[in-house]
């Protein structure tokens, strides 16, 4: 007979999935691209949620079709060049960015306020314990559900939920024009915002993780974990759309509130400090430093155990070195970190859409080694057009292709590869029916 988990544990591995994927990115984009949207919020909100929720859930299935692992992602490729896709993406959403960039939002907006002269040595100091947290809560790999799904996130939620009730119903100032490129691209702007967040990335990843940690419950059969996996992600899918709407609105309506401010950690900040006075900093650092907390505890997770598969360290001794290496990169300051990680989102970004848009028409593929090679090949051409573009770089020649100047010069030419790929050669790959 085939084990079953309990209602209250599906709900717990929805919430564990929600925690994980919310982290600083998720936090702070959002209200910073609400207030520059403007009026055209809506549509902007639009684009953000297909890359910051969609695609996400959608890599989330995919996982769970290819068997639930990276290898099933990746099975048409070789292995050397599946291994170092897989390790640049847990490079970037672990040790490189993301998860130092949490640790920096949650210092930045959930610890520094109160500090009456900050400097470098608080940071130090502060990227220590932070990071010595999240790897005490990581090192328990089996317990992840019961640690995160239920007790930070409920909490986080809960913070969560109280901060956009009093949005909605105390908005703090009317709707503003929209400014810049959301003036005529608020959609594509909002899409290409949804970057920021690096969920997709971690979706692939995380898929991995959620498979590990439902084993560890005792499912052994893959159509059941497979439907749990799916499970777990339209619930983070929900809680990050309810999350999404209600920090796009607060943005939306902090012009008066939060004029002057430079990010989107200083309109929450100004914004909160306004629906709740000095009691809205401490509803914040709470928001802020345990988004971060789990997203982080989520990043070292899944980095150990996929590290842990390719050497003979084990997934503790990961654990430890991947919490050191992201208390270091912390170091380096927030601003400083986002610049060096959108180019390279504008490149790898692009070519995880395409692989998990590959994995629902592979069935059509008359010879899917060779569609994967040639479609994902396109894609990353394409998309370092766009990364060279975003680092300052003179890219004008390039002018002449459709959707290059919003930064999606990537997706028509890819779109027409895999229609292509439809009519590459025959296969006799065993897995070409599958």
């Amino acid at each position: 007979m085939t084990k079953r988990l309990k209602l209250v544990d599906i709900l717990a591995l929805g919430f564990m999935t929600f925690a994980f994927f919310l982290g600083a990115g998720n936090i702070i984009f959002p209200p910073q691209a609400g207030m520059l949207a403007g009026e055209h919020f809506t549509s902007a909100m639009t684009g953000f949620l297909i890359t910051a929720v969609g695609l996400p859930l959608v890599g989330i299935i995919a996982v769970a079709i290819a068997g639930g692992g990276w290898k099933g992602l990746t099975r048409d490729l070789p292995s050397g060049l599946a291994t170092l896709m897989a390790v640049l993406i847990f490079i970037i959403i672990g040790p490189a960015f993301a998860a130092p960039r949490a640790g920096l939002v949650a210092y930045e907006i959930g610890f520094k306020p109160f500090l009456l002269e900050p400097g470098q040595v608080e940071l130090t100091a502060f990227s220590i314990v932070f990071f010595a947290v999240a790897m005490f809560f990581s090192l328990s790999q089996g317990k992840l559900i019961d640690s995160i799904g239920k007790l930070l996130t409920p909490l986080l939620f809960a913070a969560l939920a109280i901060l956009a009730i009093a949005v909605i119903v105390n908005p703090q100032g009317d709707v503003a024009a929209a400014q810049g490129a959301y003036v005529n691209n608020a959609l594509t702007t909002g899409f290409l915002e949804g970057y920021n967040t690096m969920d997709t990335f971690a979706a692939l990843m995380f898929g991995m993780l959620i498979v590990d940690v439902i084993r560890k419950k005792g499912i052994e059969d893959n159509k059941t974990t497979c439907m749990y996996l799916i499970y777990a992600g339209v619930i983070a899918a929900a809680g990050l759309a309810f999350v999404y709407i209600s920090l796009f609105y607060l943005g939306s309506t902090a012009s008066e509130v939060a004029a002057g401010t430079q990010n989107g950690g200083e309109i929450m900040a100004a914004y909160v400090n306004a629906l709740f006075g000095p009691v809205g900093q401490m509803i914040l650092a709470a928001i802020i430093g345990l988004a971060c907390l789990t997203t982080v505890i989520g990043l070292v997770s899944a980095c150990a155990d996929y590290f842990s598969t390719l050497t003979r360290w084990t997934y503790r001794r990961w654990v430890v070195v991947v919490s050191l290496v992201c208390a270091i990169v912390a170091n380096v300051g927030l601003k400083q970190l986002i610049a060096i990680s959108v180019p390279v989102l504008f490149a790898l970004y692009p070519v995880a859409i395409t692989l998990i848009g590959l994995t629902f028409i592979r069935r059509w593929l008359p010879n899917p080694a060779l569609g994967y090679r040639v479609v994902l090949g396109v894609a990353l051409l394409f998309s370092l057009l766009d990364a060279v573009k975003v680092m300052g770089v003179d890219m004008s020649a390039f002018n002449f292709l459709p959707l290059f100047d919003v930064g999606m010069a990537w997706l028509l030419p890819t779109v027409a590869a895999m229609i292509v790929a439809k009519w590459l050669g025959t296969s006799s790959d065993k897995f070409a029916q599958a």
